[in-house]
């Protein structure tokens, strides 16, 4: 995850690159087993000494060792079964997604930065005031009340963005570009929401059928080269049958000569 910026005809959009997926479907929870519906998801690739048995023998259906597994309830997920892979082709160009994530951690920080105060002045008589908070409590209940502004941790919360629109897709890479910032890291994770029927197993289908017309490519111009041209050659060999009559005429003359020389005699 990462930001950049692209170009549309003469407009530029800052966008940020989000990996999304294969995520692979390693378990699908119904009601009468569970008690509710839930299908749960599996990201990434972990060494296989990295995991324990139970979590092997967990993912051993599927066909996968996951980095990162996470579960969401789902209405209907008994329409789908354990090994289907939903890729980034499930989202369409223009869909309108709420993107969740934890923030960025920065530690403790003051009123100014992490509540955005003004400060004191610089002079007058003012010294090492400029970023402090101030009063903190009125004289009457002479105590603080729960919800003051002050100084704190700030960062690691986790936080929802909404309404941000996916710009352009990368389906071969299962990159999404979506426009504007999202909460977290580089390299953090997030829950991409958005309206609409969830799509699986989308690039086995679209590698199918361009199986089945590579053959047929190959084989037409086979077809055309038959030799017919060969053939025809041999058609135009045929004149050695107009030699035959030459050799047979020559032998006659010769026995014609000899008659005529033996009543000469």
């Amino acid at each position: 995850m990462s930001m950049t910026q692209m170009w549309f005809n003469d407009k530029v959009s800052a966008v940020t690159t989000v990996k999304a997926g294969p995520c692979v479907i390693a378990q699908v929870k119904n009601k009468d087993k569970d008690g509710y519906e839930a299908l749960q998801f599996t990201l990434g690739e972990k060494k296989e000494k990295n995991i324990s048995k139970p979590q092997l023998g967990h993912f051993k259906k599927a066909g996968v060792k996951p980095a990162h597994v996470k579960e969401f309830r789902f209405e209907g997920a008994s329409e789908f079964k354990v090994g289907d892979v939903v890729s980034s082709g499930t989202f369409a160009v223009g869909d309108i997604v709420n993107v969740c994530g934890t923030s960025k951690g920065r530690g403790f920080q003051g009123v100014v930065k992490r509540h955005g105060f003004h400060g004191f002045r610089k002079t007058h008589g003012n010294k090492d005031q400029e970023r402090m908070s101030g009063s903190i409590g009125p004289k009457g209940p002479a105590h603080v009340f729960k919800g003051m502004k002050m100084g704190g941790r700030m960062g690691g919360d986790r936080v929802t963005t909404t309404n941000l629109e996916i710009l352009a897709l990368d389906e071969e890479n299962d990159l999404i570009f979506i426009k504007g910032a999202i909460p977290g890291a580089i390299n953090s994770l997030v829950m991409i929401n958005a309206k609409g029927e969830m799509k699986v197993n989308l690039k086995k289908a679209e590698e199918t059928p361009v199986a089945e017309e590579t053959p047929v490519a190959e084989e037409t111009p086979v077809v055309e080269e038959t030799p017919v041209v060969e053939e025809a050659s041999v058609v135009e060999e045929t004149p050695v049958v107009e030699e035959t009559p030459v050799v047979e005429e020559t032998p006659v003359v010769e026995e014609v000569k000899t008659e005529n020389a033996e009543e000469a005699k």
